[in-house]
């Protein structure tokens, strides 16, 4: 597997279809919200299987928010989204960010408590899909 890190305009023919074959098709966000203003401002991370094939996408906003993080089927199980997760957080880390904060699905919640994230606050809807909040400090992590 290989993750490259970059630009919007670097990634986003790799990145593009898998946010919309996981969010729009399988769990049917409405494609007029899954891309947005925010992406040129981010960091994404993409992760490719041995033949190249772009396996999963995320974003690192200039906030310090993770987001849009998306596996396809083939790749799930196999430590895709976290080799993706901790390409972000390191891109975070260089770039002196204090922490790193997500809006998680709620079945994804135990993935992240394994990559050192901690819930806070209530459970909220997103794209009419159940979210909670989690936080990690990068300080901590080091």
């Amino acid at each position: 597997m290989k993750i490259t890190v970059g630009s919007w305009e670097a990634l986003r023919v790799h990145a593009q279809p898998i946010r919309f074959e996981v969010f729009v098709d399988e769990q049917k966000v409405p494609a007029e919200i899954e891309l947005d203003e925010m992406d040129p401002l981010c960091v994404h991370a993409v992760a490719y299987d041995e033949a190249g094939q772009p396996l999963a996408t995320g974003r690192l906003l200039p906030d310090g928010h993770i987001g849009r993080m998306a596996v396809r089927k083939a790749g799930r199980g196999q430590g895709v989204g976290g080799a993706v997760l901790q390409a972000l957080i390191q891109a975070a880390r260089e770039r002196g960010d204090g922490e790193v904060i997500l809006n998680a699905q709620i079945h994804a919640e135990g993935f992240y408590n394994a990559h050192g994230f901690a819930r806070e606050g209530d459970e909220f809807m997103e794209a009419g899909i159940p979210h909670i909040t989690m936080r990690a400090s990068l300080r901590q992590q080091a």
